[in-house]
């Protein structure tokens, strides 16, 4: 079963055939979707005369770029993974030796096995389907090489040479409709691992060593960064998850088999920060309580949405053999998703499946409100590398990735059920390569966050390997004393506190075998109204806007951005034309309940103009304009662009040349727009909280974060934005003051 095979909706603009030839394939750098100001290009010339150029956000965190030496082999494997591996096996032990027995008796891992290379590999269209020759082959390659590293038998080196120098030899081009983009990402990433594991072995000639690097830098890549560059000419968010991943899988791993960093950091970089729906912040589309990270393809399937799983994997761990955690990226953000795609797939002892928490999901093309239970319960040979890592490697709980592992070694290679069949979307064999002793346990819970929410406050930690329960504790000065608010907490990983007005510390302690865990690290909510940044630009010159509140915010006036008179003393003018303020990075990373306020004199009735634009790009924003598409004044925020948004819109655009109050509130999920001190539209739907647009680098006022938009023409007085919601009084006692 492959469920990668179903067709691409691209609009038949998108439909043509794409024939990649060896050394024929030139890509013009180019950036992200039209009219976004938010894509940073990072070229990767990869050492060729093509100019090649994957987007990347702009978030607040600095591009990683790798330097020195590659650790080879250092993809899924490395060379301490292998003696790990070969000393398991021939001590007989379990469970390494029963996923090695699985290994030599599949079909793929046999002396016998003839190659079968083509010139060229087409996946989809209208012609013939002659992919699964080259995804059998490369399942042979694998587990022969797999056989000489473990087994030390060189007869299996020498067919794994064989195999990869008769398709290095023989094929030009990948080619069909745009499913060959799965093909380059899928069987690119999967060749590439082959290829390493073999690198260096004597009997492989330094020439067809190069013949096969030249394979997969000159037909494979090429493709892979064309893909994440254009996705065919589609909106951003056409393409499910899997897509991007694939491809990011094989440019990471193809700049470590040919030693070009450029190839390396520009994968890695786009699975953390890129614009696609691969981007780990993407993927993982929506965090609930307890860390149950909802993936992106939850409400289309479970068959793609498993695969996001181990494609995400294997990332993670290619990043990790060299120097790279992507894994605890975002605070293990990709273990969120993967403990919510396991918990929702595990069948139960009754044959049933466990419910988990859903948020709509909407992109170009659809709209999904409910988990999907097309495909529950799909088993694909991925969850060893994520038990492994997470519990073995690093001490975390991972309570149902570790189920799901446990339940279904020692898994096979290549199909989705472990089987000797099927669409080899995984190299699978997770429990013979993946297993690894444990490591003592953490020693505390960690990454605990803490949000207030209407009042109350929502925390969520992680576990520790072993423990069995947790205890939440409260104090009412930073470093305690700590009273217990709740224990005996298991599944999920939450606990809501309603602590009342005020600012409160939180710590977690876990229950081991042997006694109470010392205390995690503390955190701090705030319930109460507290301003976060002031901004009276009553400065008389200088492009310095104070931050009255004392907490560092400094607004930065840019361009045509001058001290005016205002409602409030003075007031920052802005030119319509190069003029805006620009606020820190990460404005409201640490923000969940808020209010947000200014008064505002607009001068020139522009469509789309911001008083304020807070974000990482054109997917993930908080603005607010006096005019949007429905003509009236609008306030959204998503994490996943326009599709995503969720919108108040007023009655009418905000006047010109008159002082308006205009602000925003959230208290939990209830958002709420007001104009005058009025309130002019509410929604009970707004599950994005300004926290979970991330870090950002791109925080306006004035500017949006598309570059086709006007800027913001007139005065702008008295910003505020605070922690917490103001009641319906408060916003208009705070306009009737002036």
């Amino acid at each position: 079963m492959n469920e990668t095979k179903t067709n691409d909706p691209t609009p038949d603009v998108s439909r043509r055939t794409f024939l990649y030839s060896l050394g024929a394939m030139a890509l013009a750098a180019c950036g992200g979707e039209a009219g976004s100001a938010a894509s940073l290009i990072r070229s990767a010339a990869g050492g060729t005369a093509s100019a090649r150029a994957l987007t990347h956000a702009a978030t607040g965190e600095a591009e990683i770029v790798t330097s020195g030496a590659f650790v080879h082999p250092g993809l899924l494997h490395t060379r301490g993974d292998f003696d790990r591996m070969a000393l398991k096996v021939s001590t007989q032990t379990t469970p390494w030796i029963d996923g090695w027995n699985v290994l030599i008796a599949n079909g793929h891992a046999s002396l016998s096995w003839s190659p079968r290379p083509q010139v060229e590999v087409d996946r989809g269209g209208s012609g013939p389907q002659n992919y699964p020759v080259l995804y059998n082959d490369i399942a042979a390659a694998y587990a022969c090489a797999l056989r000489w590293r473990i087994g030390g038998d060189q007869r299996y080196a020498d067919k794994a040479v064989q195999i990869m120098n008769a398709w290095s030899s023989t094929l030009q081009r990948l080619g069909g409709e745009t499913n060959v983009d799965l093909a380059a990402g899928i069987y690119g990433y999967e060749f590439a691992n082959a290829g390493e594991i073999m690198r260096g072995y004597a009997g492989w000639a330094p020439t067809d060593f190069a013949a096969f690097q030249s394979m997969m830098r000159n037909i494979f890549y090429p493709i892979n960064a064309d893909f994440l560059s254009r996705h065919n000419g589609t909106d951003i968010t056409h393409y499910w998850a899997n897509w991007d991943l694939c491809n990011i899988a094989s440019v990471m791993a193809i700049g470590v088999l040919c030693d070009d960093r450029t190839l390396f950091d520009s994968g890695i970089n786009y699975f953390l920060n890129g614009p696609g729906n691969g981007a780990i912040a993407q993927a993982v589309y929506y965090v609930h309580p307890g860390y149950l990270g909802q993936w992106q393809e939850s409400g289309r399937d479970q068959g793609h949405n498993t695969l996001g799983i181990a494609l995400g994997g294997v990332i993670c761990e290619m990043a990790w053999n060299q120097g790279i955690d992507a894994y605890g990226h975002d605070n293990n953000r990709f273990l969120a998703g993967a403990e919510y795609v396991a918990k929702s797939n595990l069948v139960q002892p009754d044959g049933t499946y466990l419910t988990v928490p859903y948020a709509t999901y909407s992109n170009v093309d659809v709209t999904q409100s409910a988990f999907s239970t097309a495909s529950q319960g799909t088993v694909r040979p991925c969850w060893a590398l994520v038990y492994n890592h997470y519990v073995n490697r690093r001490g975390i709980a991972a309570p149902w990735s570790t189920k799901f592992a446990l339940a279904i070694q020692p898994e096979g290679g290549g199909g989705n059920y472990g089987s000797t069949s099927g669409g080899y979307d995984q190299l699978g064999y997770g429990t013979l390569t993946c297993t690894r002793d444990a490591v003592a346990g953490a020693a505390t819970p960690s990454g605990l966050t803490a949000w207030p929410e209407a009042g109350r406050v929502v925390l969520s930690w992680w576990g520790m390997a072993g423990a069995s329960s947790y205890t939440v504790k409260r104090a009412a000065t930073t470093g305690g004393p700590y009273g217990v608010v709740a224990s005996g907490i298991v599944d999920p990983l939450s606990h809501t506190d309603n602590p009342g007005q005020g600012t409160w510390y939180y710590v977690v302690t876990a229950a081991t075998a042997s006694g109470e865990s010392g205390t995690s690290a503390q955190v701090a909510a705030v319930t109460a109204l507290a301003a976060h940044t002031l901004l009276g630009f009553d400065e008389a010159s200088g492009t310095v806007a104070a931050d009255a509140t004392g907490n560092g915010h400094t607004g930065t006036l840019v361009g045509g951005a001058t001290q005016v008179a205002g409602k409030i003393g003075n007031a920052v003018s802005l030119d319509g034309a190069t003029g805006y303020v620009s606020l820190p990075d990460d404005i409201v990373a640490d923000i969940s309940d808020f209010t947000v306020a200014a008064w505002i004199n607009w001068k020139r009735a522009n469509r789309w103009a911001r008083v304020f634009d807070f974000g990482a790009g054109t997917g993930r924003y908080m603005f607010l304009t006096p005019m949007g598409s429905a003509g009236v004044v609008r306030f959204a925020i998503t994490t996943n662009g326009p599709y995503g948004e969720r919108r108040l819109d007023g009655t009418a655009a905000l006047p010109l040349d008159q002082w308006v109050h205009v602000a925003v509130t959230l208290s939990g999920t209830t958002a709420t727009l007001y104009v005058n001190g009025a309130a002019v539209d509410s929604s009970s739907d707004f599950i994005f909280a300004p926290w979970r647009i991330g870090e950002t680098a791109q925080n306006w006022i004035g500017r949006s974060q598309w570059s086709g938009d006007p800027l913001f023409a007139g005065l702008i007085d008295d910003f505020r934005l605070y922690r917490g919601a103001m009641a319906a009084s408060q916003v208009a006692a705070l306009m009737q003051r002036w």
